[in-house]
């Protein structure tokens, strides 16, 4: 299994645009071999910005990269530069295999 995030440093006051943007994205994600899950997660609020990352699980790491070199992944990215004001910088991918796990 493994786990992508990419973690968004969005602009105090921008949070409900935000949110908004992914609730009206298309995704694709369903549409791809190996995907499992996609969770967006808001964390905590710092002085400038609110800390954002979205989570997607795949069956393996070579699934999520087959999917970055799909045609699904440049739909979804299509218009990924639309918003740049409500960040403060590009998102951070994190990517993690599970080595251990517990039910």
């Amino acid at each position: 299994m493994f786990f992508a995030m990419n973690r968004f440093h969005v602009q105090r006051g921008a949070e409900d645009r935000f949110e908004e943007v992914w609730a009206n994205r298309e995704s694709h994600l369903s549409e791809v071999p190996g995907f499992v899950a996609f969770k967006l997660l808001r964390g905590p609020e710092m002085e400038t910005y609110t800390l954002f990352v979205s989570h997607t699980t795949w069956e393996s790491r070579d699934a999520f990269e087959a999917w970055t070199r799909s045609d699904a992944f440049r739909k979804a990215h299509a218009s990924a530069g639309a918003n740049k004001d409500i960040y403060l910088g590009p998102p951070q991918f994190e990517g993690f295999e599970v080595v251990q796990s517990e039910p």
